[in-house]
């Protein structure tokens, strides 16, 4: 997927992912915020790093654990992430087809750019 398709993309589920973010808290507090938007603990991935995160498992690029190392988080809030993007996906009839790389450990990502051109890492995209 090319970096302009994924912006886009990024861009149509952004509103939805906050939509959908803020009506999951609301039932966790089990009504409307007492404090002001943006007070609090800050998420720890972006609506990009999301969706990415979400494009990538589709694809089957890395376990579950090599992705939450890769975007510095635990692999449960990888999950919650995927879980909430993969509906809009489909809803955005978004067919990501899976890729024939496997990578189990950080290193394999890292000695697989080393040994790519840039026009094979764009090819694989």
């Amino acid at each position: 997927m090319p970096e302009s398709e994924l912006a886009e993309l990024v861009s149509q589920l952004n509103q939805k992912l906050d939509e959908l973010r803020e009506q999951g808290r609301r039932q966790q507090r089990g009504g409307e915020r007492v404090r002001a938007r943006g007070a609090g603990a800050k998420d720890k991935l972006t609506t990009a790093d999301r969706v990415l995160a979400a494009v990538l498992y589709v694809r089957k690029l890395g376990t579950r654990d090599l992705l939450a190392q890769l975007f510095g988080v635990n692999g449960s809030t990888l999950t919650r992430a995927v879980h909430q993007v993969q509906p809009l996906l489909a809803e955005h009839c978004q067919t990501i087809p899976p890729s024939t790389a496997r990578f189990h450990k950080p290193a394999d990502v890292a000695a697989f750019l080393a040994n790519s051109s840039p026009t094979e890492i764009k090819a694989t995209r």
